[in-house]
């Protein structure tokens, strides 16, 4: 579209996209859903010991700046006038802890990253306290087992191990927050009367929150002894929650309006609105999302229940099982950083696509432990079926299966626990450019996998809340209005009776 015709564009929706490896602002079309333009920054993770990541809070915040600024300017130069940006979503990465002081504005400590394992002793603790030393004791309120993956262990260990964020918390002053809190309360004022909101989709997350009353749950801050001043306010994941105040440059003023965990917000980009549809989003994990409607449903096969979204104050919240694997596109960047097999993430495609196969080479990349269906913080990775002729192009395959892998093992709980198998599976996130990775996936499901042409699904989730917000009302979310989305479908292509069971047989004694 020429610049001249996109002055006259209609209202624009902006979204903060903040992932575990970089932040992105986009804004959207609100009446087309066309993306118009966009802006990256890659987040640092910090190591400091075996098992621990970390980022920094505060320049995961500058990052949001930077992003909508120089997005802005892009909008600019196009000759679009970003006026016509009518209010701005969050999505996020989710279970990341920040603790931060109200008075300051400043972080208590780095944020503890959802992959960090450093909590496993708190975990074990944890456990031991409950009736038969059951890890999902807790299950029927959160719908989530005592892990290392949830927020309420990494809070926990925050306030047993740093003494400037216990000390903040008995003088009043601490907050906090998962990476939405943060970012909306320190864009709306930060110490100067930002506003301190979740929503729930990122509340559902904590293991603090019950998800049948769908607000904080007094028992479950007393079994996990947290203070729930320190909590911020649920809210819907569609509505205003407060203003952009003047650091925002040139978007000061504009309403922040949709909030949703990066998966819930995938989930509502891919338009998985009906019972039975759902989402995998391959990204630095891989979760898999099924829309379950409007009653939570408990998983007896290691799956996760979760608030999907809840799209306005007066509106339903809907439910979904999730399925979560902690390392996908994460064990790419291992092949690039550790092993230097390759330069760029984009280079394990063409370097499996040498051999087309693993020839016998299995990996299982469990870095930060397995979570569903196996919920093991102590498994570590393992490499097998090496032998002479195996090279660096069987091991990229290997990675690369090892993600279809995973997928296959949730969603083959899915279907146990949904009782309807799973036609077809629909698929965002960074690695899904991959086509080699995407056909593997068909063949490994014996199910087709559809790509939406715009892979951006979870900023558009978050636009879209923000967009239909009471008060904003600009992008309709009534499904003789969405936007019909083009997709790239792959076909299983080998025979599901041939070698497919044994192979997944396999990889699964492997994994226990």
């Amino acid at each position: 579209m020429a610049a001249s015709d996109r002055v006259m564009l209609g209202p624009l929706v902006g979204a903060i996209d903040q992932g575990t490896s970089s932040t992105r602002f986009l804004v959207f079309n609100a009446k087309t859903a066309e993306l118009l333009s966009h802006h990256q920054v890659e987040i640092k993770q910090k190591f400091p010991k075996e098992g621990w990541v970390e980022q920094d809070p505060k320049e995961i915040l500058q990052s949001v700046y930077e992003c909508m600024e120089k997005t802005c300017e892009k909008l600019s130069q196009l000759g679009i006038d970003i006026a016509n940006i009518k209010a701005v979503g969050v999505s996020n990465q989710r279970e990341t802890t920040v603790v931060w002081d109200k008075m300051t504005g400043d972080p208590l400590y780095n944020a503890i990253v959802w992959l960090d394992l450093r909590t496993q002793s708190t975990v074990e603790r944890l456990i031991n306290r409950t009736p038969g030393k059951n890890k999902n004791h807790l299950k029927h309120r959160t719908g989530l087992p005592i892990s290392t993956y949830f927020s309420a262990v990494k809070l926990r260990w925050l306030m047993d191990n740093v003494e400037e964020v216990r000390r903040a918390i008995s003088s009043g002053r601490a907050m906090f927050g998962t990476i939405d809190s943060w970012l909306i309360w320190s864009l709306t004022g930060g110490k100067n009367g930002g506003v301190h909101c979740t929503d729930v989709t990122n509340a559902s997350r904590t293991m603090l929150f019950n998800i049948n009353t769908l607000d904080w749950d007094p028992e479950l801050c007393q079994f996990f002894d947290i203070p729930m001043k320190i909590l911020p306010k649920v809210r819907s994941s569609s509505e205003i929650y407060g203003l952009m105040v003047s650091k925002s440059g040139s978007l000061t003023g504009v309403p922040i309006s949709g909030c949703l965990g990066d998966q819930s917000a995938a989930l509502v980009g891919q338009m998985c609105f009906q019972d039975g549809l759902a989402k995998n989003t391959y990204g630095t994990g891989c979760f898999l999302l099924y829309n379950t409607g409007q009653k939570p449903v408990m998983s007896e096969h290691g799956l996760l229940t979760t608030v999907a979204y809840k799209l306005g104050r007066d509106k339903p919240a809907f439910y979904a099982l999730e399925g979560s694997v902690a390392i996908a596109g994460a064990v790419v960047c291992w092949l690039k950083d550790n092993l230097g097999i390759i330069q760029s993430a984009g280079d394990v495609e063409k370097l499996a696509a040498l051999v087309g196969t693993s020839y016998g080479c299995y990996f299982v990349p469990a870095f930060s432990g397995l979570y569903a269906p196996y919920w093991e913080p102590s498994a570590r990775g393992i490499i097998c079926g090496l032998t002479q002729f195996t090279n660096r192009s069987h091991l990229a395959f290997a990675a690369l299966e090892a993600v279809c892998f995973q997928t296959r093992e949730i969603l083959d709980a899915m279907n146990r626990d949904s009782g309807i198998p799973l036609a077809q599976l629909q698929v965002d996130g960074g690695m899904t450019s991959n086509k080699l990775l995407m056909q593997l996936q068909a063949d490994i499901l014996c199910i087709p996998v559809v790509k939406p042409s715009m892979p951006e699904t979870t900023a558009l989730g978050a636009a879209m809340a923000a967009g239909a917000a009471e008060g904003v009302r600009v992008w309709s979310l009534d499904p003789k209005d969405l936007t019909a989305v083009t997709c790239e479908r792959f076909e299983p292509q080998i025979n599901p009776e041939v070698s497919l069971q044994v192979n997944s047989l396999l990889y699964e004694i492997l994994c226990v």
